[in-house]
Parts: C-alpha cells; structure tokens; sequence
C-alpha cells in the first residue's frame, strides 16, 4: 500500500503538501435505489479514509434516502444528465484523488485500492479501468459495438492510450479534474474525459477491471442509439476544435469529389443516363441535346469553384484564429 502522504512537489496531487490524502469517491445516481447501497458499502470498506458523494440526478425513487442511509454524503443537482452531474462533481469537491464511479453495482470495488496507489506512486492524472466481463449480460450487443466502434475512431484521430474509452469507472488527480472543462450534458462525458486527458498529454494508462452484470430489477440508463449519436456529434466537435485542419481539409476533398463528380459530361442516350447519372443531377426530362447539356454543365463549375475556394477560406480563418502564432 501506498504511503498515505504527499511531499510538496508531487505533481498528483499539489494541494495535500505533507498532509494525509483526500480521496473521493465521486458517483452520480438516477434511480438507483436498488444499488446505491452495496456500492457505498464496497468503496467504503476498500477505501475506509475516503468520502462518498452520491449526487442525485433527479431520481424517482428512494436513491437519496438509501444513500444516506448507507453513510454517503448526499448532495443533488438538477439539471438532468450525467456530463451536468460530473460538472457539478468536479466543481463542488475538494480533494487529491477522485474515484469517479457508476451506481450500478457493476464496477470492482475491491479494485480501487489498488488503482489508487498506482495513481499516487505513479504520479499518474488519469487512470481508465477497461472493463473486463465474461457474463453474457453484462453488455449489451449494442453497446458493445457502440464501444468499439467510438472507441476506435477516438484512437484514431487523438491517440491509442484506451481501449475501453467509454467506461464508466476512473481514477483522476485533482490536477485532471480541475483542468477539466467540462462541456457535456449527458453520457458524452466519458469522451470527453478521455480526450482531455490524451489532447494534454497528460501521464495515464489503463487497467483491466472485472465488470459484472446489473442486479435483478437494476436497468441501464443508456439509450443506444440517440447516446451513441450525441457522442459521435461531441467526437466531430472535437476533431473541428483540436484538429482543424484536418476537419476542414476533409470537408474540402469532399467538396472536391463532389465538383468532380457533378462537372462529368452526362450521356444523351437515355439508357446510358439512366443507368449512372442520378435524375437529382440530371434532370427530369426524357430528352437532351448536347449542346444544352455541355451548357449546363459548364453553369455549374464556377459555383462548383467558388464553394471549393469558399471551404478553404474557412478552413485557413478557422486555422489563423486557433493558433495565432501560425
């Protein structure tokens, strides 16, 4: 076990300076009534010098008297969405490690002291726990394939540090945390966590954690679909934010493959129109004369060019205005 104090000069946690470590186990809850209980006991017996902060996002049921019964300090936030939960988390708490967690009793409890010392004894600020599970319910089919999918494209446009970017179990310094500028209102967040960590280059990693299925009764918040696609919208803000140009320098190819596309001649024959040029771009009409179609043609090319030089305009303003020492 790690040695419980910090010297001034630990980057992991600078406001502890010779003193005892603050951890706190941060878990944002909605209707969690069934397993909020066990998941404070748990954190609490593997981490018995740390707080527990439930925050309850609006729940129906009995989430905030369960926890408090449990011996968690229950605070609310209104605003509906876990992003809008962390947020408040990140700005509320005072502390040198977070031990940011679901409600959902399918995290590893047991685990976290472990993380936790690698955290301090490492110097590390963000610690991902891959979620390992052989129960066939655990995911499912959908949001494993989500993860995959989003997870990969992260990969491959900010770096390769995680595996399991949308994992709900993290281990951060204070440094992280209030760094962070948390700009989701939903489930996004874990993107964003993720991202903010590789975009500063800041010491990470990530650890296989044993993850289980939820208790009977116990049903996931996630929608598959419309959370999938409001992560994927916060992926394309970010790519934009943090790599213009590679943003913009696709959408122009793309315009380019459009011009080029719609500047082909078109067949007169009917027949052979028909079975390449799409009738949006050619046209309703049964009959075509050359000249006129070569005539239309030719109209479209200066907008064509001008859409073309107008992308790259934005795309060199957008450049010049992000990083004013180019």
């Amino acid at each position: 076990m790690a040695d419980l104090t910090l010297s001034a000069r630990n980057p992991v946690a600078p406001a502890a300076e010779n003193g005892p470590i603050a951890i706190a186990v941060l878990v944002p809850c909605y209707n969690e009534e069934i397993t909020i209980e066990k998941v404070v006991a748990d954190f609490r017996a593997a981490l018995p010098e740390a707080t527990v902060y439930v925050y309850d996002n609006n729940s129906r049921d009995n989430t905030i008297e369960v926890a408090r019964k449990a011996g968690a300090v229950v605070r609310k936030e209104s605003r509906q969405g876990k992003g809008n939960v962390v947020r408040r988390m990140f700005a509320d708490i005072e502390a040198d490690v977070y031990v940011l967690v679901d409600g959902d009793d399918t995290y590893d409890a047991a685990a976290s002291r472990m993380l936790v010392d690698q955290l301090i004894e490492e110097r590390l600020d963000f610690i991902n726990a891959m979620r390992v599970s052989t129960a066939k319910d655990a995911y499912r089919a959908g949001h494993r394939f989500g993860n995959w999918l989003l997870t990969g494209l992260v990969r491959q446009i900010f770096g390769r540090q995680f595996n399991d970017m949308l994992s709900g179990y993290k281990f951060l310094s204070r440094r992280f945390v209030k760094s962070f500028p948390a700009m989701s209102s939903g489930f996004e967040t874990e993107t964003e966590l993720a991202v903010h960590a590789l975009e500063l280059r800041m010491p990470c990693t990530e650890v296989a954690t044993a993850y289980k299925e939820r208790p009977p009764g116990s049903v996931s918040k996630l929608r598959t679909y419309s959370d999938g696609a409001h992560i994927m919208m916060l992926i394309a803000r970010l790519v934009k934010d943090e790599r213009p140009l590679r943003f913009f320098g696709l959408l122009g190819l793309l315009a380019v493959v459009v011009a080029v596309f719609l500047s082909i001649p078109r067949h007169t024959e009917r027949g052979a129109r028909d079975r390449w040029c799409p009738q949006y771009f050619c046209g309703a009409h049964s009959r075509y004369d050359d000249e006129d179609a070569q005539g239309n043609e030719a109209a479209k090319l200066p907008f064509l060019a001008n859409l073309s030089m107008t992308l790259l305009r934005v795309q060199g303003t957008y450049v010049a205005r992000t990083n004013p020492v180019l």
